[in-house]
């Protein structure tokens, strides 16, 4: 019988040595897709779960609507990519308010949006979730939702020392940051 020592293959591995490292100017220049930098280094965004992609179009379709009815700005799908300080993130939506556009749109967004929400995979490290909620609001950001669908809780961070737990009872707002804009919790994971 032959037998092979399994290799476990790194991020690092899996990119061409030219990109595996690179400094955030090379990035915001180059045209690589799929991928967001945080502290030097590249990391892939793989497809995500149906249950993932349900409920972040779910929260994409509610916000969408109240945002163009209300010309407040525009909201993002989870393939745009915002520098938030020293990182190039892609928050599964995002919203950035009109007066906040960037002249050159046919890059990443130079700026953090305004409100940036991440919702949890089965397979993610909650507290890299967290340390990316923490960068947004750090980079500017106003408003952070993390939607956890095991629980069916929405964590609402305005900073580090203000965070609110929200059940499926409860009603998620746009508190200032998108004005008139509620729904229930519920809603978001059914």
């Amino acid at each position: 019988m032959n037998t092979q020592a399994v290799h476990q293959v790194s991020q690092e591995e899996l990119l061409p040595p030219e990109i595996a490292k690179m400094t955030l100017e090379e990035f915001l220049e180059s045209d690589l897709e799929g991928y967001e930098y945080v502290k030097g280094e590249l990391v892939p965004m793989p497809p995500t779960s149906v249950e993932h992609g349900d409920i972040s179009a779910d929260l994409f379709w509610f916000l969408n609507l109240h945002v163009r009815e209300n010309k407040l700005g525009r909201v993002y799908m989870p393939d745009t990519g915002f520098q938030v300080g020293e990182q190039v993130l892609m928050p599964d939506v995002a919203f950035v308010s009109t007066d906040r556009f960037p002249a050159d749109r046919s890059k990443f967004f130079p700026i953090p949006p305004d409100l940036a929400v991440e919702v949890v995979s089965r397979t993610d490290a909650l507290h890299r979730v967290e340390e990316k909620a923490f960068a947004y609001l750090e980079g500017g950001t106003q408003l952070v939702w993390v939607l956890k669908p095991v629980s069916k809780t929405v964590t609402v961070y305005r900073s580090e020392t203000d965070i609110t737990l929200l059940t499926r009872n409860d009603t998620l707002t746009g508190e200032n940051v998108i004005e008139g804009f509620s729904c229930q919790v519920a809603k978001l994971f059914e």
